[in-house]
């Protein structure tokens, strides 16, 4: 069995007025999220960005529109995951990213991972998200896209 890296992207897809997409995933169901994702090997965490992105909502996503936060957050791998990695692998280091879409950017779900997507204000995003590193990254957002880039 090949195992996940227990290294990944959080991706905070966002419109210029800081509407946030969020994704329902299937199983467990009611947990909504942003865009997610392993590492695959050899992968950067830039390029399992994109490759997530693209896979999850659709979007072709370019890496000159992808904004790296050069931020890490480190958490305990919930239990009901910990089987798809190795026996000896607890947590699990994610890498976040966002990325700005227009205002009504069609999203094209990958219907294995989730079911229904949301564009959310800021703050009702970050009050849905299951993960408090997605909601931390929510939040931030305005210190990772200033007011003077918004259209």
């Amino acid at each position: 069995m090949a195992y996940k890296l227990p290294e990944s992207v959080l991706v905070v897809v966002h419109t210029p007025a800081l509407d946030v997409l969020l994704l329902q995933r299937v199983s467990p169901p009611g947990f909504w999220q942003s865009v997610t994702g392993s590492l695959e090997p050899g992968e950067s965490p830039a390029e399992a960005a994109l490759r997530e992105i693209g896979e999850e909502t659709g979007i072709a996503a370019r890496l000159q529109d992808l904004v790296d936060w050069r931020h890490c957050n480190r958490f305990a791998i919930r239990e009901e995951w910990r089987h798809r990695y190795a026996p000896d692998v607890s947590h699990n280091l994610e890498h976040v990213f966002s990325l700005c879409v227009p205002e009504g950017q069609p999203v094209a779900l990958a219907p294995d991972e989730h079911d229904a997507t949301l564009w959310l204000p800021r703050d009702a995003a970050a009050a849905k998200v299951f993960s408090w590193t997605n909601r931390d990254a929510i939040l931030q957002l305005p210190d990772h896209f200033p007011a003077g880039s918004r259209r």
